[in-house]
């Protein structure tokens, strides 16, 4: 059950504040967790009842560990426990999410090998063979989650062992499908806060005007994008320089307006609740570099790859080289987690690489001007992202050599195409052809892309983000305003192909 769905909206979670807030008013405030945990269930096994089979047996097997951690009495037993819940979430990740990946490979080598030894390409013998598993929804973030509760536990930094509380802390549904990745002590003391037990008008209101904001981002912006990044990336050996230019520029836009619209509306459903998540966006086209843009996109994963990795790999303690060093394990391991393909890998080195090397060279202490640093790292994350959309490294190096031979000349046709089928557009087009000569529906059929691309590129870069504006905003006429039309817009514009990228991650 996707955020942005007719069901979500209008029937799952009227009924979450209803009743949640309801048993809390009558003073049934664990009646109301077992609620608040059933909904989330259901909200998971909506698509897949193996999706929800999967994570309830995630959950009890973690929680079993998290137990033998608490009543371990020596640190034998702890790291005993600690091994046991490191291979149980790994193990599960990879024999979901990275089995066939590795499989594919090594068949490949053996196949590779035997070739170059025998001369013969038929097979010489049989390979590993893959698994028919389907990919559970959400397992990347509540695997991490539990993780850190783990490893947390170990430490002494977790000390509650209520199965209850645990449940609800993975389950809690607007962080489950795709983060952000919450620290247990961060959420957990939140479902007995009395302030977070009220119903507050506060909360509410800017629980709403997030959740809108994400919405309006996510149907009206990333989706409209979707689409013409399709196109491009379908019909890559028909595009220009220029064409390719803006599908790469389209798909940088894209998944920003995808994955913070997510995470607005995450954040939104949640504080209706009553529940405050951190934010994990930070205006990352405003960064400044690339170290900066990852202080700035997804910054949950980011502090828990410092948390559990980095850092207990020596973090910068161990002078340059290591530093270095541990930077790539950093990436490499984020590339992995994003996706079992050779891109997300390479993606990850990409952004490694200009990380150490922005270490090595203190580009940070060089004076350059701000907009040049803006520009010049948003280049670099744009072309590595047209890497992480590709289906394989091949398609990214065919992407790339249209972006460098594709020559000059018009926008590919198809690609303004897709943008004209909005309903918007077209009624833009009917207004044109009533108000004005009819050339101009031809000029606007030409500038109107590139004009609504650059348009919400440059919302990024002087925009306040949805953060800043949920916690300035004070209710007023004019607020209503904004969120009522910017609901009414976007449901009316839902489209029931939609999905978020990062529930495939």
């Amino acid at each position: 059950m996707l955020f942005n769905s007719y069901i979500f909206i209008f029937l799952f979670f009227p009924l979450v504040l209803a009743g949640y807030h309801g048993l809390n008013h009558a003073g049934k405030h664990q009646a109301a967790r077992f609620f608040l945990i059933g909904m989330s269930l259901l909200l998971c096994g909506y698509g897949s009842i193996f999706g929800l089979v999967v994570l309830f047996v995630s959950i009890v097997l973690n929680y079993g560990v998290i137990l033998f951690i608490l009543r371990a009495r020596d640190d034998c037993r702890k790291k005993a426990g600690l091994s046991a819940g490191l291979a149980l979430n790994i193990g599960l990740l990879f024999c979901f999410k990275y089995y066939n990946f590795f499989a594919e490979n090594i068949n490949m080598a053996f196949c590779t090998a035997s070739f170059a030894f025998s001369g013969n390409a038929g097979p010489s013998a049989p390979g590993l063979s893959l698994l028919r598993l389907s990919l559970p929804l959400g397992i990347s973030f509540y695997t991490f989650q539990q993780l850190s509760c783990i490893i947390d536990t170990y430490r002494g930094e977790c000390r509650s062992g209520r199965f209850l509380d645990y449940l609800l802390y993975v389950t809690f549904f607007p962080k489950l499908i795709q983060g952000p990745i919450v620290p247990h002590g961060e959420l957990i003391p939140q479902f007995h806060s009395e302030k977070s037990l009220r119903i507050s008008f506060e909360n509410l209101s800017r629980g709403l005007y997030s959740f809108a904001l994400g919405l309006s981002k996510k149907v009206l912006i990333a989706d409209t994008f979707s689409g013409i990044v399709a196109v491009g990336y379908a019909n890559i050996g028909e595009l220009n320089t220029i064409s390719v230019l803006l599908v790469m520029v389209c798909y940088s836009l894209q998944i920003y307006f995808d994955f913070s619209g997510y995470c607005d509306m995450a954040c939104g459903a949640a504080g209706m609740l009553g529940i405050r998540l951190p934010f994990n966006f930070d205006s990352p086209y405003k960064a400044q570099s690339v170290s900066d843009f990852w202080d700035r996109w997804h910054t949950t994963l980011t502090r828990f790859f410092t948390k559990y990795l980095y850092i207990p790999l020596g973090g910068s303690r161990r002078g340059l080289p290591r530093t270095c060093l541990n930077t790539m394990i950093v990436f490499l391991v984020s590339g992995l987690w994003h996706g079992a393909n050779w891109t997300f890998i390479l993606w990850g080195a990409m952004h490694g690489l200009v990380m150490v090397t922005e270490k090595i060279t203190h580009v940070s202490s060089l004076k350059i001007p701000r907009f040049v640093r803006v520009a010049v790292t948003f280049l670099f994350v744009t072309f590595a992202w047209s890497l992480f959309r590709a289906n394989s490294v091949k398609e990214a190096g065919m992407l790339w050599a249209q972006l460098f031979r594709g020559g000059a000349g018009p926008i590919y046709q198809p690609l303004t195409e897709a943008f004209e089928e909005l309903i918007e557009v077209k009624i833009l087009f009917i207004l044109s052809s009533r108000l004005g000569p009819a050339s101009l529906s031809a000029d606007y059929s030409r500038i109107l892309l590139p004009a609504f691309t650059c348009v919400c590129l440059l919302g990024c870069f002087t925009m306040k983000n949805t953060q800043e504006k949920t916690e300035r905003m004070r209710f007023s006429g004019k607020t209503l305003f904004v969120v009522v039309a910017l609901m009414f817009w976007s449901i009316m514009s839902l489209s029931e192909m939609s999905e978020f990228l990062y529930s495939n991650f």
